[in-house]
Parts: structure tokens; sequence; C-alpha cells
């Protein structure tokens, strides 16, 4: 572990840490419990720093990417643009026509429309954009944020593509080659995620006898789970390999050949456990017989889960507090009763200085953050490597001028 004390002098408080080694060490946990030859999208939404991102782009990991900000990012982190596939619902006309001018070739496409859109905007450019349809299935009773199986904003239901396939394989500019299935994420057992990855691989089994769908490239997705800021080891899927090479045998049995492409994404298992934030105690005050530990950090810098209900219980450091346990609730500086990090979390009281430190925060942390909001500073981000710091920076917002897209709106009648 770094010497906290240290970094902390040299860089102030809050900040976050990445361990690169933590990186390596989930990538290779992941390749082991997945087929040898499978190829592997890092998903920059869960953290897009850059060096992050190279460390796994040196592994050999490719890079799903859903925004020109991210393409940025992973063009940044050395990734190629032909090694990126661009997924997400809602891409607009000039992000598609960037992401192709930039040289990315492979999309996966929500639906019917943003296929035409992927196949305009590559024909303009001369090009043929390879495609991946997403396609949505019944739900298998797995249990995790569910992506499909239910009412989603995320691609095609089966149903839609079978009633007329036409639709989906002959659109000019947009070359379909397989399919792009995600039906949950963060899947809270090896169960769920078996069975998850079992009705994906019958769904594009039935793809392919109904609908005479290619099956060039079968993107699986993800799922893979990681603590989120709390204590916590990452899952090891021991039985995961064997499970999805006896399913793609009887559903896919191609797929040990070079004919077909087998894919899964990850992002939260990849880098999750490589990040902390560490966060000092401002103040600590009793009112109505609850104790408030005020920090220099709270939704600005850690706020991604809180949408989802998912809220942060960061744990005191051993040297932290006098010894006197209690059920604290964690706020950060803002000026919002909604700058709550964690209710009733039973710790150490700690006193002012003390420091706090948030585990398991190396995916959806800063970046899925308000980090705009009443606009203090975003905290540093160290990168270590091997234990030395390799990395130091600081994000920060600057307004520009915005670029006019009509100039005959600029008319006044």
């Amino acid at each position: 572990m770094p010497d906290l004390d240290i970094l902390t002098r040299r860089y102030g408080s809050p900040y976050y840490v990445y361990e690169l080694d933590a990186v390596a060490g989930a990538l290779a946990d992941l390749r082991a419990a997945l087929p040898a030859q499978s190829v592997l999208y890092y998903s920059l939404k869960a953290n897009p720093h850059v060096a992050v991102a190279r460390e796994l782009r040196r592994s050999g990991c490719r890079a799903e990417i859903s925004s020109t900000g991210e393409l940025a990012a992973a063009l940044a982190a050395g990734f190629r643009a032909e090694d990126c596939l661009y997924t997400g619902p809602g891409k607009t006309i000039a992000e598609i026509e960037h992401a192709i001018a930039a040289g990315v070739r492979r999309f996966s496409a929500e639906s019917a429309g943003e296929l035409d859109r992927i196949g305009r905007a590559a024909i303009a450019r001369g090009v043929e954009a390879s495609v991946l349809l997403r396609v949505n299935g019944a739900s298998d009773g797995a249990t995790g944020l569910r992506m499909t199986g239910v009412p989603t904003q995320f691609g095609v239901d089966e149903e839609q593509v079978l009633a007329n396939p036409a639709r989906f394989t002959a659109v000019p500019g947009a070359r379909l080659v397989g399919l792009h299935l995600f039906p949950l994420s963060n899947a809270r057992d090896e169960d769920s995620l078996i069975a998850a990855f079992r009705a994906s691989i019958a769904l594009a089994a039935r793809l392919r006898d109904r609908a005479g769908l290619p099956l060039a490239v079968v993107d699986l997705g993800g799922g893979f789970a990681t603590p989120y800021a709390r204590p916590g080891a990452r899952p090891r899927y021991h039985r995961l390999r064997a499970a999805l090479a006896e399913a793609l045998d009887d559903g896919v049995p191609g797929w040990r050949t070079d004919a077909m492409e087998i894919a899964f994404e990850s992002g939260r298992y990849l880098v999750g456990d490589s990040g902390r934030l560490v966060t000092t105690v401002q103040d600590v005050k009793t009112t109505a017989g609850h104790t408030y530990v005020v920090l220099d950090a709270g939704i600005n810098h850690l706020g991604g889960m809180t949408g989802l209900g998912r809220l942060a219980r960061p744990a005191v450091t051993p040297d932290g507090g006098d010894g006197v346990t209690a059920k604290v609730t964690l706020v950060g500086p803002l000026c919002t009763p909604a700058d709550v990090l964690g209710r009733d979390v039973p710790a150490p009281v700690p006193t002012p200085g003390d420091r706090l430190v948030v585990p398991n925060v190396g995916a959806y942390g800063l970046s899925a953050s308000l980090i705009a909001f009443l606009g203090r500073d975003a905290p540093t981000e160290v990168v270590l490597a091997n234990g030395e710091v390799t990395d130091a920076s600081r994000l920060r917002l600057a307004r520009t001028a915005a670029p006019i897209l009509d100039e005959l709106a600029l008319e006044v009648s």
C-alpha cells in the first residue's frame, strides 16, 4: 500500500489513487475466466483516465466507447480507431460522422434508424461500417442491473428482428457482421452471469437460424461484478470458462474457428478495485442525536451511483478516530442536503484532520460525479505502478466559444 501520508502532503486532499498493478491483476483474472481466444473490450465509461486505459491497451484490450470524449481518451491512450467499438443509444449523426472520420469502423446499432444513420455517414465518407446489431431477448432470470429482458432504451426486440430481418441486413454503407448482446451489468453471482450468457448465446443461435443474421462477431457484453465504494474483493469466476465453452459449442459451434469472433466487455471489474478516494475530515458535529462527519469530498467527487440508490460506505483508515465506534452520517462540503455519501455508517468516530479512505472506486468514481456543481476543484488523480507515482493530474473545466453550426441562423428576420 502506498504511503498515504506522503501522498497527502504532496498532493493535498482529497485525491484519487489508481494502482496499475491492481488493473493488471484484474485483467489476468478475467482472462482466466473467459475462453482463451476471446476479444476483450475495456469500457472507458468506467474510468477514462488515459493512464488507466493505456495500461489495458498495452495488455491487449480493445476499447468500447460511447462518445466523442471517450473516443478522444481512447486515442490518447494509444488505442487505434479500428480497435474501438462505438456503442450507446442516441448517437447523433455528428458523432457518427466524427467517429468515422477518425477511423472508427465498428459500431453497435441500437435501432433500425441508427443503422440507417451509420450507413449514410459511412457512404458520405466513402467507406463501409462494420455493424453489430444490439438485440434484446427475453428475461433469463439473472440478477443484477438489467439492460435487456425488460422495457429498455437499448437495442431492438428479438421479435422485431424476426418479423423483418431484411430491414437490418440490407442497409447500404452498414454491413451487418454480428450481434451485440448485453443483458445485465454487475451480476450478483456467478450463476446469474452464466445464466445471462447462456441466454444470449441461445438468442444468437435463434437469430442465425430464424432470421439468417450473420455471426462473424458475437459480442456477449459483460456483467462482471466488483464491490463499489465499500470493502470487499472482486469475485473470481472459477466455473465461467467451462460453462461458456459448453454453451458456445451447443449454440454456435463455429466459435472456435477464425470465422467467428467472440467478444466481451468490462469496465468495473477491470479497474474497480484499483482506485481509492482519500478524503480528510473537516468537522464532526452532533445534531438531534445524529453524528455528522463533514469531509472535503462529496458527491462532486464520488456521486456516480447515487442515482441508482447505491451510496458509498467509506471506511476509516486504521490511524483515524478516537477508538469510539458509532453510526455516523458521512457528508461532503457542498451547500445542498443531497451531499451525503453514507448514512448510519458504523465507524470509529473521527476527529477533524483524520483521513478517511473509500475503497473500490477505480470505476464510476470521479468521471461519474457532479464535478461541475458549485465550482469546487476536482481532486488530484494519482497513478501508481509498482508503488511509484507515474502520473498525477487534475481535471479542470473550461468554457469555450460554441461553434456556429449554421451561419444562416445568425440572420435576424
